[in-house]
């Protein structure tokens, strides 16, 4: 009997021990899907380092990269049917419409644009229902290049806008809000729009053969995730065709672009972890805030500019974050 209450008291004494032991060596299951090659998954990782998560430890993470809008839905499904924790969508709008139409129950963290406009979330500060995030980007920052464009180019008359219509997540009345809202941006600045449809990288070829054909003054690149993933053949043909271009991200510039405004992709990422970090430990996506871009990057390729023989305004340039020579 004595031996027995021995073991018993034992038991008891490690049960707190062992159960302690049991948490922490749970391992959260993270689903990642993007339409594109996740070029910034590494600040989301380090985000979630920073936190104190050890991948393969800690966390698991399951990458679903479509390549195409039409993929989306067949890997929202089988990212959902992991069973994870949370579910990533990165790459726009497109990709978190498809993981919500798969799931109401999982918490899903997005980078996407325009998400109220494309029916993601009920507002900015309650979201409603399992989705929340980063607002990458939204449609206004479109009219905010031209302006820099134009102040950059004081003469330019003629801008040609690459975008792809197939990835907002609007529909076909906002779709045509956003033409609206785009050519009002360019009569307020005194230019003309050319609109240039390329939905993958296929099509980007044959729209700068119109691009060569019609010779607009500048070129405007939308913020798609499709346009960030081929970006080199992009800057390449805007190089071929000495045509002056702005983007939405700097990693355009980085490899030779002439211009860039947008925010930061990988702080947007390493942010991210922090939404994924809190719904882990127990808070809801509908009350957690869609967090907005409050800081914007103006980064010019100054060697670009001399090779297209260009001269950029003294305040343009003193307004630029980052002036790579």
């Amino acid at each position: 009997m004595r031996r027995i209450g021995l073991v018993l008291a034992l038991s008891l004494a490690l049960a707190p021990l062992a159960v302690e032991a049991q948490q922490k060596e749970k391992v959260n299951r993270i689903g990642l899907l993007s339409i594109a090659t996740v070029t910034y998954i590494d600040a989301f990782r380090q985000g979630l380092r920073d936190l104190g998560y050890v991948e393969g430890r800690t966390i698991v993470i399951e990458y679903r990269e479509a390549q195409s809008y039409e993929r989306l839905p067949v890997l929202a499904k089988e990212l959902v049917g992991l069973k994870p924790d949370i579910i990533v969508s990165a790459g726009g709008s497109l990709v978190a419409r498809a993981v919500k139409a798969v799931t109401s129950t999982i918490p899903v963290v997005f980078l996407a644009s325009d998400v109220v406009a494309g029916g993601l979330v009920a507002s900015l500060s309650r979201p409603d229902g399992n989705l929340t995030g980063l607002e990458i980007v939204t449609t206004q920052l479109d009219a905010k290049r031209l302006e820099i464009l134009k102040e950059a180019l004081p003469t330019i008359t003629t801008v040609a806008v690459l975008w792809n219509p197939g990835s907002a997540a609007y529909n076909a009345s906002n779709l045509a809000d956003q033409r609206r809202g785009m050519e009002a941006a360019a009569q307020a600045v005194g230019v003309r729009l050319g609109m240039l449809e390329a939905r993958d990288l296929r099509q980007i070829d044959t729209a700068f053969r119109t691009i060569q054909r019609e010779d607009p003054g500048a070129l405007l690149v939308g913020s798609d995730a499709i346009f960030t993933s081929g970006r080199q053949r992009i800057v390449e043909l805007a190089t071929q065709l000495r045509i002056p271009s702005i983007y939405g991200w700097r990693e355009f510039v980085e490899v030779g672009g002439f211009m860039s405004y947008g925010t930061s992709l990988p702080d947007l990422y390493r942010r991210a972890a922090t939404y994924v970090d809190k719904i882990l430990k127990g808070a809801k996506p509908a009350d957690l805030p869609v967090e907005q871009p409050s800081k914007f990057e103006l980064v010019i390729n100054l060697k670009t500019a001399k090779e297209l023989g260009l001269k950029i305004p003294p305040p343009v340039l003193g307004r630029a974050d980052q002036v790579i020579e």
